[in-house]
């Protein structure tokens, strides 16, 4: 598997599908296989890839953030999937929002707008950002469409929040990283001397320079953080955090979530719905198909991602900074199929 990975990577990386990659394939026991292939930036051949650099999650962050911490509440009984957002936040009366479910948000059948500029739409204050996003019009009628929208985290923040009184980087401190010692996960922008090990993406045009320690997203740059993204990791950060899902019973410390909410979370949910979903979750492509739906899988726009399958008992991380050279997520398709592939003997 580590050869197939490697000569996968190098390849990719040679034909300039990303400057570099840092992976991990694991089980309940931890880390089985790793490596690091290619340049933080093309630019500067001294500076490779390690197994310490930092990513932009993109949108991974919905998954540390907001996947974990409404099922925390779940888990604990104050929020129901299939109330209406109405009952836990009394401002949504009078607007299309107030009747849809998290259970809608989280498998992206709540019919909410797709990704759009919130400076555009709402301005820079915080306040009226989040009254914006709260009141937008729907798209079309709940359950009806399945169709991914970044709105959907950013809505399941402010409610996890509003529910908590924490802000969402605490709530996941308390939730999810301390527990899991995910001690070099943040929101961005990554502080001091750790911005050099910050991988680069896309170039800023105000600047000329490639953003590095900087969250790509617009709107977590705005609102500083967020559901949908702007969290930083490393590869053992994550593989902790799913090493966690395939073995709750033996963490030393419990998260607030346990094996009730990832069950839920890793089926799907969508019924006759395509394509189908979990709970933010959604089964893994293969060069040959869906990976027989026992291997979920998350993608960030960066060029991150992560799989599990707790009847493989296995997880796999695959971080990239693709964006350094392009916004167009095609090239990296066939690669996290493959790697999925090897990494789960499919």
């Amino acid at each position: 598997m580590t050869k197939a990975i490697d000569q996968l990577l190098t390849r990719a990386v040679d034909t300039a599908v990303f400057p570099g990659a840092v992976w991990a394939v694991g089980d309940p026991d931890g880390i089985r296989d790793q490596g690091a292939r290619g340049l933080l930036d093309p630019s500067t051949p001294d500076d490779p890839m390690r197994s310490d650099t930092l990513f932009d999650l993109a949108s991974l962050t919905k998954i540390v953030t907001v996947w974990a911490g409404i099922g925390t509440l779940w888990e604990d009984g104050t929020l129901n999937l299939d109330r209406p957002l109405v009952d836990y936040l009394p401002d949504l009366d009078g607007h299309d929002l107030a009747s849809v479910t998290a259970q809608h948000l989280l498998t992206h059948t709540a019919g909410v707008p797709a990704r759009a500029n919130l400076k555009a739409l709402y301005g820079t204050d915080r306040s009226a950002v989040e009254r914006g996003i709260l009141h937008e019009r729907l798209a079309h009628r709940p359950g009806q469409v399945v169709e991914y929208t970044d709105r959907a985290a950013l809505i399941l923040g402010l409610v996890a929040e509003r529910l908590t009184g924490l802000r969402l980087d605490e709530l996941s401190r308390a939730c999810a990283w301390d527990a899991l010692h995910m001690t070099s996960t943040r929101f961005g922008p990554v502080d001091g001397a750790d911005v050099a090990r910050c991988a680069p993406t896309e170039l800023d045009e105000d600047t000329g320079r490639h953003l590095r320690g900087t969250p790509h997203d617009y709107s977590a740059r705005l609102l500083g953080v967020c559901g949908s993204a702007g969290v930083f990791s490393v590869v053992a950060d994550l593989g902790a955090f799913l090493r966690y899902l395939l073995a709750p019973d033996q963490a030393p410390r419990r998260p607030g979530f346990g094996p009730a909410w990832i069950k839920e979370s890793l089926k799907v949910q969508t019924g006759a719905l395509h394509p189908a979903r979990g709970l933010f979750w959604h089964p893994a492509p293969t060069p040959d198909g869906v990976g027989g739906r026992d291997v979920w899988a998350h993608f960030g726009f960066t060029g991150t991602a992560m799989w599990v399958s707790v009847r493989r008992r296995r997880w796999a991380v695959l971080l990239t900074n693709k964006l350094h050279y392009t916004r167009d997520s095609h090239p990296i398709l066939d690669v996290r199929k493959a790697f999925c592939r090897y990494a789960f003997d499919l």
